[in-house]
């Protein structure tokens, strides 16, 4: 029998305007982890596509487990044994766990054809259990946490049984610890013989899972070797074509007076008696583990969510902000974690979405400026160098990290005095991400205060001047720049180490004071 799970030769796929995938290949051993390389736009997600049944190629032939292979849609690939967790997490909000990973495979009592909720219950707690998935079957999927939700994606893509799992971004929305959780699960998958093709743009993950990498490049294969012959230099050379001498390029900061102070700002049940400032010129970096109430204080003061208790100030003067349009009112801007669900105008063209906050600035006398549109969208295009056709070309259409490019150019447009970026480089590929933590400094050296939540650690310390570290609701930590690092940070966002908060938010009320 063949080594190989999956083999496909001379894969090309074309859309009007768009040559996807010229004459590729992709070749998987039984139980290895083949990561597929590759910048947004290289053809990744259309060959993915391919194998799980929602495309055609045009030419070429495909293999899998021995014969060919012919699929006419989603559920032929399952039929065969093929799985996939999608970057875009998709679940349907106002069903529980239990009923969104076993849809259309739930068990019913004999022919009657209703659902058997008690058994279906105890096959999900039974799976969640096995994966040490801590999450209750009843709970709705619209009231978890991305990262949970992305546990539950994981968790029904592994209860298919599958003989090969396509993990495209599996790790882009939760911490260390789920990682490694992760992680875990895949090497028992390799030992049950299980292929899996492990889509990623994390490096650090990469060499720690890996045993074969294959790299795309502008819709081509450029090679594959096995990831103990390949360097990360050689690696990134490949996926962009340069070389990148340097990923985190931080010029010296020119910090200034107080842009925005926060104090005591609690909001039940997520985060209280949070007090921090950030000056202008500065890059202030929130860590923490998954439910430490980062994403949930940056929603607070950006008036997504409304606030219990609490003030906040903008240059020096207190703000009332209970909505979003407050917030933009007075100068703030943010990139929200979830480009599908809270950000993106799916249906609508990538101009559409980038002037949406700022349109006001294009009318006059009742009439939209559109030349002026064209020109400032198509700069912000050739700028961020978002891979699309044209501007009005449809978002939902772009790759995910051209998406959160079209995100960025919105507030590019709108020239926020405060930025809040939540995880603004999930899933985007290390070209991308270089071009994007440029932008960052380059607005913080104009003067923007930039606040940052990630959960990349490389990532918030080459990024920060301040790190403010976060666990279940309170801050625990905060480190200067030189102070930074991994194992201090960890100490603080596993609660192992508690600095004195009240003596920080004291430091924080003296500053709005003065």
């Amino acid at each position: 029998m063949s080594e190989f799970i999956l083999q496909m030769e001379n894969i090309t796929k074309e859309f009007p305007g768009v040559k996807a995938l010229d004459n590729v290949e992709l070749k998987v051993r039984k139980g290895s982890v083949h990561a597929l390389m590759g910048e947004n736009g290289a053809g990744k997600s259309t060959l993915m596509k391919i194998i799980i049944g929602m495309y055609t190629p045009d030419t070429g032939t495909i293999f899998f487990d021995g014969e060919e292979l012919k699929l006419n849609n989603i559920n032929d690939s399952l039929e065969k044994g093929i799985s996939m967790i999608h970057q875009e997490l998709s679940p349907i909000p106002e069903m529980t766990v239990a009923e969104n990973i076993y849809l259309g495979r739930e068990p019913v009592y004999g022919k009657t054809g209703l659902v058997n909720d008690r058994q279906l219950y105890k096959m999900t707690q039974e799976l969640l259990n096995s994966l040490e998935i801590n999450l209750d079957p009843r709970t709705k999927m619209i009231d978890l946490s991305i990262a949970n939700t992305q546990m539950v994606e994981i968790a029904k893509a592994i209860s298919f049984d599958s003989k090969l799992v396509i993990m495209d971004e599996p790790t882009s929305a939760i911490t260390e610890k789920e990682v490694a959780q992760l992680f875990k699960m895949i090497r028992s998958l390799k030992e049950k013989g299980v292929g899996i093709i492990y889509i990623t743009h994390k490096m650090s993950e990469l060499y720690e899972i890996a045993d074969d990498i294959s790299v795309f490049r502008d819709g081509q294969f450029i090679g594959m070797n096995t990831a103990a012959n390949m360097t990360k230099d050689d690696l990134i050379k490949m996926m962009v074509g340069r070389e990148l001498n340097q990923v985190f390029n931080k010029p010296a900061s020119n910090i200034s007076e107080v842009a925005l102070s926060v104090r005591n700002l609690s909001h039940k049940g997520w985060f209280e008696d949070v007090s921090f400032e950030v000056r202008k010129g500065e890059i202030v970096c929130f860590a923490g583990l998954m439910g430490a109430g980062r994403t949930e204080l940056v929603e607070t003061i950006f008036g997504i969510k409304s606030k219990d208790e609490g003030e906040v100030y903008v240059h020096g003067e207190k703000v009332n902000i209970k909505s979003p349009q407050d917030a933009i009112k007075n100068n703030l801007g943010f990139l929200t974690e979830d480009r599908k669900l809270t950000g993106l105008f799916l249906p609508l063209s990538v101009r559409e979405n980038m002037i949406t906050v700022n349109i006001d600035n294009y009318i006059s006398m009742g009439l939209l400026n559109s030349k002026k549109v064209k020109s400032d969208c198509l700069i912000q295009k050739e700028s961020l160098r978002v891979k699309t056709p044209n501007i009005e070309t449809i978002v939902e259409n772009l790759s995910g990290g051209n998406q959160q490019k079209v995100l960025l150019a919105r507030w590019l447009l709108k020239n926020p005095d405060i930025l809040f970026l939540d995880e603004p480089t999930r899933g985007i590929d290390v070209g991308a991400k270089s071009e994007f933590y440029n932008i960052i400094f380059e607005l913080a050296r104009q003067g923007k205060a930039i606040v940052v939540v990630s959960s990349e650690m490389a990532e918030i310390i080459g990024l920060c001047d301040r790190v403010i570290v976060m666990h279940e609701g309170r801050i625990t930590g905060e480190l200067n720049r030189e102070e930074a690092n991994q194992e201090k940070i960890m100490q603080y966002a596993t609660g192992q180490l508690n600095e004195n908060v009240t003596e920080i938010n004291s430091n924080t009320k003296q500053a709005v004071s003065n």
